[in-house]
């Protein structure tokens, strides 16, 4: 009999599964209930179980699974329309995840230069540090990750990588064969670094002179996450194309590709294709998503959240100064800097009922659902300053 385990080791799970959830919180196997501060790393975005994703997916599960691309899919013409209604695009491309997001909107990039230009190609990328846009072979490329990126060499080529947040840099490292910018609007696995006050702004306008396509990583960022529907309107700018995925299915696996003006209809019948993007199923989903997230208040009310929540990790920094350096983010993408070991307090948070996600540079990183309420917060807190008292030796 085999010794080796049915399931590939390439994760490093934790001794803990849950059975069941209910908003904000999961239940154990073990019998305990934990708040989630992780939320399938930002993709729970409504919480676990909410009756509308649910009362959306089993209608929809009992007329229509799949039935491919080759014909027209009713609920994704719908979400289509309803994300260009309420955003920057003109166009939208289904997808299953935030790398196929990320592959189609560079394939889109390439495929523009090609044809603006007849033939000639402008087809590298300018990327930055410490970006993480996937694990494709080119979204561990464009991420520039070693960590990512060893034992899968040689790496992708096509990307050029500079300083996060350094315009000068940016502007610098362009060439002839540059065609188009991919860039977060937020380093989430990073270590959850916003960009700078005015760096979106620069790089449209040096896409504009350069005639290159800005292309924004919402993966994390989209669907609400900081508080208005993408990041990019905290900066007040028009990108060209927007990659989303994780929050727009609030745990059905969807990704979009979302572009506007000259770019919305460069991938043109058979230059781009997915067996399962946009199936019925993801789109009953998709679709009771944007019902709460476009609800009038949902989002005013995410962004008051928001600032409660950062007001008590503001204090609990302040109290500890030995443990914990600053709070980092927007919305709810929250991240504390760590002055003790990040693994510590995350382990420390989890024996207190929180689940939390770490996240380059040291940093313990807090993606609640957007439904959470004050009692969640408050109980975060709660958690959060029991866990922060037994790493400073204090009697809880």
């Amino acid at each position: 009999m085999s010794t080796i385990p049915a399931l590939m080791p390439n994760y490093a799970r934790l001794d803990l599964s849950f059975d069941r959830g209910e908003g904000a919180w999961l239940h154990a196997t073990n019998g305990r209930r934990y708040l989630d501060f992780a939320a399938g790393i930002a993709v729970t975005s409504l919480g676990h179980a909410h009756p509308h994703l649910v009362e959306a997916l089993t209608r929809q599960a009992g007329k229509l699974w799949h039935c491919s691309n080759l014909f027209r899919i009713p609920e994704q013409e719908r979400l289509a329309e309803r994300l260009v209604a309420a955003s920057f695009a003109d166009s939208v491309l289904f997808c299953n995840s935030g790398a196929e997001a990320i592959e189609a909107s560079l394939k889109l990039a390439r495929r523009y230069q090609f044809e603006r230009l007849g033939g000639v190609r402008r087809w590298r990328t300018l990327v930055t540090q410490n970006a993480f846009h996937g694990r494709t072979m080119a979204t561990i490329a464009a991420g520039g990750q070693q960590k990512h990126i060893h034992g899968f060499e040689p790496v992708m080529e096509g990307f050029d990588r500079v300083p996060y947040g350094d315009l000068e840099a940016a502007r610098a490292a362009i060439t002839p064969e540059t065609g188009a910018i991919l860039v977060e609007p937020i380093q989430g696995e990073g270590g959850v670094h916003p960009a700078p006050a005015g760096y979106l702004a620069g790089l449209r306008a040096l896409a504009d002179q350069e005639g290159l396509v800005l292309i924004l990583d919402e993966v994390q960022t989209g669907m609400g996450r900081t508080g208005t529907l993408f990041a990019h309107e905290l900066d007040g700018i028009v990108p060209d194309v927007v990659a989303t995925a994780k929050g727009l299915g609030g745990g059905f696996p969807v990704g979009a590709c979302l572009a506007r003006g000259p770019f919305a209809g460069v991938l043109t019948a058979g230059t781009h294709g997915t067996t399962f993007g946009g199936n019925p199923l993801a789109m009953a989903v998709g679709n009771a998503v944007l019902d709460v997230l476009l609800a009038d208040g949902f989002l005013e009310q995410v962004r008051a959240h928001a600032a409660t929540l950062r007001a008590g990790l503001e204090a609990l920094v302040a109290r500890y100064p030995g443990l914990l350096a600053e709070v980092r983010g927007r919305g709810l993408l929250l991240g504390l800097a760590c002055r003790c070991p990040n693994a510590d307090l995350l382990s420390a948070l989890r024996d207190e009922g929180l689940l939390a996600v770490p996240a380059a540079d040291n940093v313990v990183r807090l993606l609640p659902p957007l439904t959470l309420g004050l009692a969640d917060i408050e109980a975060a807190e709660a958690c959060l300053a029991r866990a922060c008292a037994r790493l400073a030796g204090e009697t809880v």
